[in-house]
């Protein structure tokens, strides 16, 4: 019998109808609040007349900063699910927003890094969240909440997925 098999069989807690009801609504809302920020960045692009990438692109080059990652250290990261992250750095490359270059040691690897322009994009960027971080504080959106604890929340999820991935019960 394997452990997954016996794993399998141990009753787990009663789960009530409110707490499930509360994981769907937090499903939900990581799904929006990504969403909401594809658009406010895209929003934010619009109104400066930046016209040339999209907001996974922006985001991409913002979470790239001053480093020099490959593309499957890009995906291994975790942050593009469900974009295609080589058709983006090929756009990036051609819009001039990111250098990128063969690796020496592995020739099939393509290590990339922000251009001026790129690091423009960057700053617009990491400007519009620091708007965002100020008015959140100005406005007491989050009231006697920290977002250290809503973050410390967040990854014991993201830890407890992970491991539903790696059949880690």
């Amino acid at each position: 019998m394997s452990v997954h098999a016996s794993v399998a069989k141990v009753p787990g807690p009663v789960l009530d109808g409110e707490f499930l009801g509360s994981y769907l609504e937090t499903l939900s809302m990581v799904e929006r609040l990504h969403r909401l920020l594809l658009d406010v960045v895209k929003d934010e692009f619009e109104r400066i007349g930046i016209i040339d990438i999209n907001s996974v692109q922006a985001l991409l080059l913002f979470n790239v900063g001053d480093n020099e990652v490959t593309a499957g250290e890009l995906k291994t990261r975790g942050y593009y699910q469900g974009s295609n992250v080589s058709y983006n750095l090929k756009k990036l490359v051609e819009c001039g927003y990111m250098h990128h270059q063969r690796c020496e040691v592995d020739r099939r690897a393509v290590r990339v890094r922000l251009t001026e322009k790129g690091r423009h994009i960057r700053s617009v960027i990491a400007e519009l969240f620091q708007r965002h971080a100020a008015g959140i504080l100005s406005r007491e959106v989050l009231g006697d909440m920290r977002l250290a604890d809503i973050n410390a929340s967040l990854r014991r999820m993201e830890h407890y997925w992970t491991d539903q991935i790696r059949y880690i019960y």
